[in-house]
C-alpha cells in the first residue's frame, strides 16, 4: 500500500501556497486528455484517487485507476480503469514545484469527472483550486525555471500560425537574450562601481587615472554599447513583422486587376471582381500566410486622375466626376499605402487596335513614385500580359518602360502577371502568380533578416537571436539608449571643463553620468524581470493575461 512517504513536496518557494490543477489539452473530445497539477498537495492528491496502490517512482510513467476520493474501492467509484501518471519532484520541474501528470482518456465526460474529484480532494498542506490563466507558467518564472523573455517566447509558440512565427519562437525559448542582456548590465555595473569609487573615495586614495580619464575610459565603453543596443533594436523591429504579420497594400486604378490578384493569391473570392470601375470603396484586408509569412494583404479602392489617361477611359469616363465617397477612398487607399511594410502597384496593359500599351494613370504613377522614394518596397506588377504575343522581349521592353518612369523601383522588383490566365490554367506557374510570389518572398526575407552592427566581427548568429526580441524588449531598450546618451553627453561636458578645472567641478558631471548609468542598467534588469519589485510586477500582469489555463 502506498503511503504518505511515497513521494513528498521539495518544492520551498510555494509550500504552502494552493496546489493548482488544470486541463492542459484542448478541451473537448480525444484520445487523450492531460491534466497537469503543481504544488505541495501532489501527494495527498495522487493517494487520494489511487488509494491503496504502489507509490509513483518519479519521472517514471505508470498506469494507475483512479477512483471518486474518499469512496470505497469500487467499480461503482470508478473514474478511469487506465489512467497514465508522471510525478516530477521539485525542484527540477517545469514549475519547480511537485509536478503531478494525469494522462485520462479524453472523453469529455472522464475529463470532468476527474476534474471534479481533484476539487474534492483534502490536503492538510494548503488548498487546491483551479489555475488561472497562465498560472503554472508564472510559477516557473517564480522559481526561476524561466525568465521574462523565456516566458514571452512560450506565449508567442503557443500562438504561433506561420513557419516564420514558429522559427521565431523558438529563438526565445532559450536563454540566449537574457544572457546578453544581463552582460550588457554587468558591464554598466561595473562601468557605474568605477565611476562611484572615484566619487567616494577619490580624496583619501590616489587613482592612476583623472576623472577626466576614466570617464573617457567608460564613455568608449558606452559608445560600443549604444551602437550594439541600437542594432539590437532594429532587429527587434523586424521580428515584430514576423510577429505581427506583413502589412501588403495593393495600389493601382480602377479595373486595374487588383481584387483579381488579391483573390488568386488567397484562393477564394475574397474581393468583388466586376466589369465595372470603382467596386473597391474601403480597404479589404484579409490575412493569409505567404510562403510562412503572416501577411495582412489589403485591397484597396483605385486610384485615377479627373482626366483619365488611355483613350478609352476618356471615352468612357470623361464625364463622371469623382464623387466625395470615390476621393474618401482614394485618400484611404493612399494612406494604406503609406502605413504598409509592402506596396504592389497594379498596371494594366490595354489593348488599342492591334497594339498593346500601358498607359498608367497619372494618379497611380505619381503616388507609386512618392511611395518608392520613401521606402524600398515598393513592387510593380503588369497584369493582362496575356494580351501580348509571347515574345519575351515585349514584356521587357515594358519593364524597361515602367522603370524608367519609377526610378526608385528596381528592375527585379518588376513582374507581369495574367489573373485570366492564372484562373484558368492548370501549369505550375499559372499566370505567372507564382513567380511573383516568390519575388514577394524574397522581399520578406531581406526585410525580415538580421542585420549586423557596422564593423561587427562578433559571431553573426547573435544578431538572428536578436529578431527574437518583443515590442517590450525594444521600448526598453530604447529607454536604455536614452539614458546611455545622456551619459555620453555628460562625459562630453566634463571633458571641456579640464581637468585645469579641479576636481569638484568634474564631480557633479561624474555623479550625474553614473546615475545615468543605474537608469540605463535598471532597463536592461526589466526586460528580465529582474527589475525592481513593483516592475516586475506590472509586467508579469501584462505578460501571463496572454496565456492560457492549463499553461
Amino acid at each position: 500500500m502506498a503511503t504518505p512517504s511515497s513521494f513528498s513536496p521539495t518544492s520551498t518557494k510555494f509550500y504552502g501556497e494552493p496546489t493548482i490543477y488544470a486541463l492542459s489539452t484542448a478541451p473537448g473530445r480525444a484520445a487523450i486528455a492531460i491534466i497537469r497539477i503543481s504544488g505541495p498537495a501532489c501527494n495527498d492528491i495522487y493517494h487520494a484517487l489511487c488509494p491503496g496502490q504502489r507509490p509513483l517512482k518519479p519521472r517514471y510513467a505508470a498506469v494507475r485507476t483512479l477512483y471518486s476520493p474518499g469512496t470505497k474501492v469500487s467499480p461503482e467509484n470508478l473514474l478511469d480503469f487506465s489512467a497514465l501518471l508522471l510525478y516530477f519532484p521539485a525542484p527540477n520541474t517545469a514549475t519547480g514545484e511537485d509536478l503531478l501528470e494525469l494522462h485520462v482518456h479524453g472523453g469529455t465526460a472522464v475529463v470532468r469527472a476527474v476534474l471534479s474529484a481533484i476539487s474534492q480532494c483534502s490536503s492538510a498542506i494548503g488548498a487546491i483550486r483551479y489555475a488561472e490563466a497562465g498560472e503554472f507558467t508564472r510559477r516557473a518564472f517564480m522559481n526561476d525555471r524561466l525568465d521574462l523573455t523565456q516566458v514571452e517566447a512560450l506565449g508567442d509558440t503557443l500562438s504561433a500560425n506561420t513557419e516564420q512565427q514558429r522559427r521565431l519562437s523558438v529563438r526565445g525559448t532559450t536563454n540566449t537574450l537574457s544572457l546578453r542582456y544581463e552582460s550588457w548590465r554587468q558591464m554598466l555595473l561595473a562601468a557605474r562601481g568605477e565611476l562611484e569609487a572615484l566619487i567616494d573615495f577619490s580624496e583619501d586614495q590616489h587613482f592612476d587615472e583623472s576623472p577626466t580619464e576614466l570617464a573617457s575610459s567608460v564613455a568608449g565603453q558606452v559608445q560600443d554599447l549604444v551602437l550594439l543596443i541600437d542594432t539590437h533594436r532594429r532587429n527587434a523591429m523586424r521580428g515584430e513583422l514576423l510577429r505581427n504579420g506583413i502589412a501588403i497594400s495593393l495600389l493601382g486604378a480602377p479595373n486595374a486587376g487588383k481584387s483579381s490578384l488579391l483573390n488568386r493569391i488567397v484562393g477564394r473570392e475574397a474581393a468583388i471582381v466586376s466589369q465595372e470601375a470603382g467596386t473597391t470603396r474601403d480597404v479589404v484586408e484579409v490575412g493569409i500566410d505567404l510562403g510562412g509569412y503572416l501577411c495582412r494583404l489589403g485591397d484597396t479602392a483605385g486610384l485615377r486622375s479627373a482626366v483619365l489617361a488611355t483613350p478609352q477611359a476618356q471615352k468612357e469616363h470623361m464625364q463622371e466626376k469623382i464623387s466625395m465617397i470615390e476621393k474618401e477612398g482614394m485618400r484611404r487607399a493612399k494612406q494604406r499605402a503609406i502605413e504598409s511594410d509592402v506596396v504592389i502597384v497594379v498596371l494594366s496593359l490595354e489593348q488599342e487596335g492591334k497594339k498593346v500599351v500601358l498607359r498608367p494613370d497619372p494618379e497611380v504613377i505619381d503616388t507609386a513614385a512618392e511611395l518608392a522614394e520613401q521606402k524600398s518596397n515598393v513592387l510593380v506588377v503588369l497584369n493582362k500580359i496575356d494580351l501580348l504575343s509571347g515574345h519575351a522581349s515585349e514584356l521587357e521592353n515594358l519593364r524597361r518602360q515602367v522603370a524608367d518612369a519609377l526610378p526608385h523601383v528596381r528592375l527585379e522588383n518588376i513582374f507581369g502577371i495574367s489573373c485570366k490566365d492564372a484562373e484558368s490554367s492548370v501549369s505550375a506557374d499559372a499566370g505567372y502568380i507564382p513567380t511573383f510570389l516568390s519575388g514577394l518572398t524574397r522581399q520578406f526575407e531581406d526585410m525580415t533578416s538580421a542585420v549586423a552592427a557596422t564593423d561587427d566581427d562578433t559571431d553573426p548568429s547573435i544578431w538572428q537571436e536578436s529578431l527574437g526580441a518583443t515590442e517590450r524588449h525594444r521600448l526598453l531598450l530604447d529607454e536604455c539608449q536614452f539614458h546611455l546618451e545622456q551619459f555620453l553627453a555628460q562625459v562630453e561636458m566634463g571633458a571641456q571643463t579640464g581637468e585645469g578645472h579641479g576636481l569638484d567641478e568634474m564631480d557633479v558631471d561624474i555623479v550625474l553620468a553614473a546615475e545615468n548609468l543605474r537608469d540605463a542598467g535598471n532597463c536592461l534588469a526589466r526586460i528580465t524581470g529582474k527589475g525592481e519589485a513593483g516592475d516586475v510586477e506590472e509586467v508579469l500582469g501584462v505578460v501571463f493575461e496572454k496565456f492560457c489555463v492549463g499553461k
